[in-house]
């Protein structure tokens, strides 16, 4: 399809600059055969006791990091951990380094560049410090760019940019969605009887790139690790055999699932890299419903909930989105989908 079908007028004004506090007081568009204004405390009456919630437990760890190499001030942003414990990032200005230079970030953390590929993108390998640990010292929250702050990240955002069930270190991204629930939410969904079950896919600060091609046929994701455990899968699948429905809670989670689901209506554990683009004409296998937030336009995300709950129908619910202002992008408000169901 071409790239400009997913285009859609955005106010500046709506793009969220703090999250809604409490997290659950956030706005929730309700898409199905009609657009329903809620608030996201509404989600455990539409839920059913059968189903089941599946969330990404990925924590975002402070993945950029400002360096110098001799003279010249470095910026990298780290998007993915290798198996040989390198790591791929994002590099500012890219052009400025060449493979062999170092990178200090402080007297006992630096990172030498293995290897330099395109568009700004740059394997580096670590010394001194831990890694983890270096980066609790040195790095600073990757908030996405549409986050304009003039004095940089906040403290607070260390808590706000990361969901309260956040467990296995390695994203530079969050999972937006799930920045929604509380501990007091997610109780009172427990209370209504539905099997709350998490993966781990940890989110890549790919997820912020533009698609640059006019066709979404020549645009290459990038690729992010992700885990499923086989309780996690029995889980799923006891709900589904009940009767009950698949609700991911953000994108990260319906690619992890689709990417771990055979065929339809079946699911295996999967443990590895995945890179699916999932476009308009894709056959979901094993989501029903999907909780996320409000995406750019053009973006490989609103093009996932395009092929989810149709084009036409999120074109229309994120029009009356923007007439109703509600807040976009990684803080912002949240919507529910259903699935588009061939006619």
């Amino acid at each position: 399809m071409k790239t400009d079908a997913f285009d859609f007028d955005l106010p500046k004004e709506l793009i969220a600059q703090e999250p809604a506090t409490p997290r659950d007081s956030a706005r929730l568009l309700h898409i199905g055969e009609d657009l329903v204004d809620l608030s996201v405390r509404d989600l455990p009456k539409l839920i059913n006791p059968r189903d089941v919630l599946v969330v990404n437990n990925t924590k975002v760890i402070p993945a950029r990091l400002r360096g110098r190499r001799g003279e010249a001030s470095i910026e990298i942003t780290l998007h993915k951990r290798n198996g040989d414990e390198t790591w791929c990032a994002f590099a500012r200005p890219a052009k400025r380094l060449r493979e062999g230079d170092i990178i200090e970030f402080a007297s006992n953390f630096s990172a030498a560049v293995v290897e330099k590929r395109d568009s700004g993108e740059i394997v580096v390998g670590f010394s001194g410090q831990e890694v983890f640990s270096g980066l609790a010292e040195n790095g600073f929250m990757p908030l996405p760019p549409y986050i304009g702050r003039k004095e940089g990240v906040r403290e607070t955002d260390h808590q706000d940019y990361q969901t309260v069930y956040a467990a296995k270190a390695g994203a530079v991204a969050a999972p937006t969605a799930g920045l929604h629930f509380t501990d007091s939410l997610l109780s009172e969904i427990k209370n209504v009887g539905i099997d709350i079950v998490e993966l781990t896919l940890h989110v890549g600060a790919g997820t912020f790139l533009p698609v640059k091609v006019e066709d979404t046929d020549e645009h290459k994701m990038h690729s992010e690790w992700g885990r499923l455990d086989e309780t996690a899968v029995q889980r799923i699948m006891k709900a589904r055999h009940a009767g009950g429905k698949v609700m991911a809670c953000g994108t990260t989670a319906l690619r992890l699932l689709e990417s771990a689901a055979p065929a339809v209506g079946e699911l295996a554990p999967f443990e590895g890299d995945t890179d699916i683009f999932i476009t308009p004409g894709y056959k979901f296998r094993i989501v029903d419903r999907l909780m996320t937030n409000f995406h750019l336009p053009c973006s490989t995300l609103f093009m996932l909930v395009s092929a989810f709950s149709g084009l036409g129908r999120m074109k229309a619910a994120y029009a009356h989105a923007v007439n109703s202002k509600y807040r976009f992008y990684s803080y912002g408000d949240a919507c529910l989908l259903e699935k588009n169901e061939p006619s």
